[in-house]
C-alpha cells in the first residue's frame, strides 16, 4: 500500500502522539509499504517520503507552545495535494488543522480516510485552565468529531475506554480498538544499583510534566510516607511543569527527585532499578509508560480517575489509589514498601499481563485495519452519521 500519515505534531519523541506516529511509520515501512509523512518537522526537510509544512504562528503563545515541546502545523494545500496524490489510504493522527485539511482533500479525491484518537479533550482544555469544565470538554469532543472523525471510514482507538467516552459524547463510529503497543525490549532484568541509590526505596513515575499528569500528588504522598527519608523519587519525562514540581518537592522537604527524559535503553534500566511504579495521571487515554513498567515486573499503583484508562490495568484494590488523594497514595506506597513478599507475588501475578499489548501484534492489527479500509473503500469516502 501507499499510505499518507498526517501529523499535526511531530518532532522529538517526547510525547505519546509523536511516539505513536513514528512507531506506525517505521513499522509500515519495515513491512514494505510506501509511507508519506506530512508534518511541520523542519528537521525532516529533504528526507525521502517527508512533506514539511510551515509551523503555525501563534503570536504571543509561541513560547508557551515551544515550552510544551511541540510545533503545530499550518496547512498548505499544494503540499497536501502532492503528498496525497495516488495514495491508497490517508491516516490522520490528531484532529487539528493539518488533519482537517487532509480530511477535506481526501474526501474531494475519494481517498479512504482513517484517523487515530490520541487526544483527550482535557489535553487541550487544561492549557486554558478549564480541564474540569464538562461543557467545555463536551464541546471539544463534538468539535473533534465535526472537524475530522465524521469523515472517517474507520477510527483507531487505543483503548475501549476512550472509544466509549468519545462515542458517548458524539456519535457511533466504525472503529477498531488497538493498543499502541509495548516494545519487546521492556523485560525484567537484573540491574545493579548505582551507589547513590543504595539503601533507598526507589519510586518511579513516567510522563510529561503537565497538570493532567498530576505528579504533584505523588510528591505530596512521598512527603506523607513513613519512609519519606528513604524514598528516592524518579520522575522520567519533561514538560512545562518541571519548575513547579521542583519547587513543590523542595517545599515538602523530600529528597530531591531525579528529573530527566531518557532513551529507551536507559528507561528500561531505570524501570528495573525501581521498587515501585506510580501512575498518578488524572487524564490518560492508555499510558503505555505504565504497561512498560508492568512488562519489566514492576508493581503499579494507579490513580482510579474516571477520566483515565490506566485504572483498568489494576489487578487489585492495592494497585489503585483515590484520584488526587495524596493520603491514600501514601498508604498504598507504605503498604508495598513494607510488604516485599506481597510485592513480589503481585509482580508474578502481572507476569504475562503485558503480552496482550505486544508491539508487533498491535502493529500487525494496525496494518490489517489500513489494508481492510483500502480494500473495502477503494472508490468512495464513507461518512458515519
Amino acid at each position: 500500500m501507499d499510505i499518507a500519515v498526517i501529523c499535526d505534531v511531530l518532532g522529538e519523541e517526547n510525547n505519546g502522539t509523536t511516539i505513536a506516529a513514528m512507531n506506525l511509520i517505521r513499522t509500515l515501512r519495515a513491512k514494505g509499504h510506501q509511507v508519506r509523512v506530512v508534518s511541520p518537522d523542519a528537521n525532516r526537510a529533504g528526507e525521502p517520503g517527508y512533506y514539511v509544512v510551515p509551523t503555525r504562528n501563534l503570536g504571543i503563545f509561541n513560547n508557551y507552545v515551544a515550552k510544551n515541546g511541540v510545533s503545530l502545523a499550518k496547512p498548505v494545500r499544494s503540499i497536501l495535494e502532492a503528498a496525497l496524490e495516488g495514495v491508497d489510504v490517508v491516516h490522520v493522527m490528531v484532529p487539528f488543522s493539518l488533519g482537517h485539511a487532509a480530511a477535506l482533500i481526501s474526501r474531494e479525491k475519494g481517498i479512504p480516510l482513517t484517523a487515530g484518537f490520541h487526544c483527550q479533550a482535557e489535553n487541550f482544555s487544561n492549557h486554558i485552565f478549564l480541564m474540569n469544565a464538562k461543557l467545555v470538554n463536551r464541546w471539544i469532543y463534538r468539535f473533534f468529531y465535526r472537524r475530522l472523525y465524521q469523515y472517517c471510514a474507520c477510527v483507531h482507538y487505543p483503548t475501549q475506554f476512550i472509544c466509549d467516552l468519545f462515542e458517548r459524547e458524539t456519535k457511533p463510529t466504525h472503529h477498531y480498538v488497538i493498543s499502541n503497543g509495548v516494545n519487546r525490549a521492556f523485560v525484567r532484568q537484573d540491574c545493579p544499583r548505582p551507589n547513590e541509590l543504595e539503601g533507598k526505596n526507589v519510586i518511579l513515575s513516567t510522563g510529561r510534566y503537565s497538570r493532567e499528569k498530576a505528579q504533584w500528588v505523588l510528591i505530596d504522598a512521598v512527603a506523607k510516607s513513613r519512609h519519606r527519608d528513604q524514598i528516592q523519587l524518579i520522575l522520567a519525562g519533561k514538560g512545562p511543569q518541571q519548575e513547579a514540581l521542583q519547587r513543590r518537592a523542595a517545599k515538602r522537604g523530600i529528597l530531591p527527585p531525579i528529573y530527566g527524559f531518557y532513551s529507551r535503553q536507559d528507561l528500561i534500566r531505570i524501570i528495573n532499578l525501581a521498587d515501585l511504579y506510580v501512575h498518578p495521571a488524572e487524564i490518560e487515554i492508555e499510558a503505555i509508560a505504565c504497561l512498560e513498567a508492568i512488562a519489566c515486573g514492576r508493581v503499579p499503583v494507579i490513580s482510579n480517575s474516571p477520566r483515565s484508562a490506566t485504572r483498568y490495568f489494576a489487578l487489585s484494590e492495592r494497585n489503585l489509589f483515590r484520584c488526587n488523594d495524596s493520603d491514600d497514595l501514601a498508604e498504598q506506597i507504605d503498604y508495598w514498601l513494607e510488604h516485599p513478599q506481597e510485592r513480589e507475588a503481585c509482580s508474578r501475578a502481572y507476569s504475562g499481563y503485558a503480552r496482550q499489548f505486544d508491539f508487533d501484534r498491535c502493529m500487525d492489527a494496525m496494518e490489517g485495519m489500513l489494508s481492510l479500509i483500502h480494500i473495502s473503500e477503494p472508490t468512495r469516502h464513507l461518512r458515519i452519521s
